[in-house]
């Protein structure tokens, strides 16, 4: 049993790489910490205790990890420090054999991280407490609040589509989820903080309900009605999971912003089976021509990997000529790493890196004129925007219910209030649409 007075009169220093999930996960554990007696440490603040929660998407992100757990470190050198997310879900040895690091959690573990906690003294040799990967099956809930008034609720964890690319499952378990009763309770909750806005967020989310039964349809139908709440906002959501039904449900719903985000990754079909997706570029074009059609003014955000093995030269061409004629907002632009233990390490030509470069330069020229042109072609129509806390110089910023982010003189009233406004000009230092006043 864990002596709690051990953790009286401590401070933990957090630092967070990853995803949206990965940052409500982090909130998760510093919450439990504090009811241990764990404050935060302010800045400048040496702490008793440093978590790192890792991300392990693509090499550069294991190399992030390894550097900020260094710096970590090497700015609190007396903490029990704690490592924790996929890459040390995936690879626990390596981080553990970094000098300093005490102790690393997998996946399972790192939200009941104080059970594993013992006395803070520091450790010769870093600990590894991990379970194998298909035996993960608990889900635990997370909510977190960003600096932007927003808050991210995790509704579903893990994966159990094995793309050929891809560590995810490795890192994360099989597809599981939290109750709708209990998801509602929290947004409840986000309400009783004060918030206006919850973004959905986890690993599938449209593969919500394995757990328990229930659907993502389901979840969304019961969320819209929590009276407080200004704007739900759906994550990364599979084309083949997000169903018309579902299209049309936000379309007419009460709380749910016209914006959606979805992975299409290959606009070629050849690369899509190398990749072993789950749907073709017909049934994404369906989607997007879908939501255009019940809500012209919807922002569409598109996830694209290049440079895969397998993809040549006409098959990108293929790829981005589908892209360039689809009706969306903006992309989301990846370049493929190689992981070990992936499907895709046994598909022959590798792509050159320069290669890589060239087409992942082409694609985000592309997403540069299609944002460009959604802003432009919401100039004078009449949104609501919430405005974030943050400031940069004289201008604050805020987004409208369908994405287009807006700048306007700062003005402490307006931080966290939906206010609605007029879509000005292009303001091109700001890289925002200017927010003209209602009267």
């Amino acid at each position: 049993m864990i002596d709690q007075t051990v953790f009286e009169n401590k401070t933990a220093a957090y630092y967070t790489l990853g995803c949206k999930l990965n940052f409500a996960e982090t909130s998760a554990i510093g919450k439990q910490l504090l009811q241990a007696g764990v404050l935060r440490a302010r800045k400048g603040q040496k702490a008793d205790i440093c978590v790192i929660n890792t991300c392990s998407v693509t090499e550069l992100a294991d190399k992030k990890g390894r550097q900020a757990i260094r710096k970590m470190i090497q700015n609190h050198p007396d903490a029990f420090v704690v490592v924790t997310g996929c890459y040390a879900q995936l690879k626990p040895d390596e981080v553990a054999s970094i000098e300093g690091v005490d102790l690393v959690l997998g996946s399972e573990q790192k939200l009941d991280v104080i059970r594993y906690m013992d006395d803070l003294k520091k450790r010769e040799k870093g600990e590894v407490i991990t379970s194998k990967t298909h035996r993960i099956r608990t889900f635990v809930p997370s909510c977190s609040a960003d600096d932007r008034t927003r808050y991210f609720l995790k509704v579903q964890d893990g994966c159990d589509y094995f793309c050929s690319f891809c560590t995810i499952p490795y890192a994360r378990g099989r597809s599981r989820n939290g109750s709708i009763a209990d998801l509602v309770r929290q947004a409840e909750d986000v309400v009783l903080q004060g918030g206006k806005e919850i973004v959905l967020t986890g690993v599938n989310i449209g593969d919500f309900g394995h757990s328990t039964g229930e659907t993502f349809f389901d979840l969304i139908k019961a969320l819209d009605e929590v009276e407080g709440i200004e704007r739900f906002r759906i994550s990364s959501i599979e084309p083949n999971l997000l169903t018309d039904e579902i299209i049309d449900f936000v379309a007419g719903s009460k709380r749910f912003a016209p914006h959606f985000h979805t992975p299409l990754q290959a606009g070629s079909d050849a690369v899509l089976k190398l990749m072993k997706r789950k749907y073709d570029t017909a049934l994404f074009r369906h989607k997007i021509e879908k939501i255009k059609s019940v809500m012209p003014h919807a922002f569409i955000g598109v996830d694209v990997i290049v440079g895969l093995r397998g993809e040549t030269d006409d098959y990108f061409d293929e790829g981005r000529e589908f892209i360039e004629s689809l009706n969306f907002s903006q992309l989301h632009v990846f370049t493929y790493s190689e992981r070990s233990g992936t499907q895709a390490l046994a598909i022959e030509h590798v792509v050159d890196p320069k290669v890589k470069h060239q087409r992942s330069k082409l694609l985000h020229d592309i997403s540069d004129m299609k944002l460009r042109g959604f802003y432009e072609s919401q100039r004078g129509t009449i949104r609501k925007v919430l405005f974030e806390h943050t400031r940069h110089g004289d201008k604050m910023y805020g987004f409208t219910e369908n994405y287009v982010k807006l700048c306007a003189d700062y003005d402490p009233v307006l931080v966290n209030r939906i206010t609605e406004v007029k879509i000005g000009e292009y303001n091109e230092e700001e890289m925002a649409m200017n927010a003209v006043f209602v009267e």
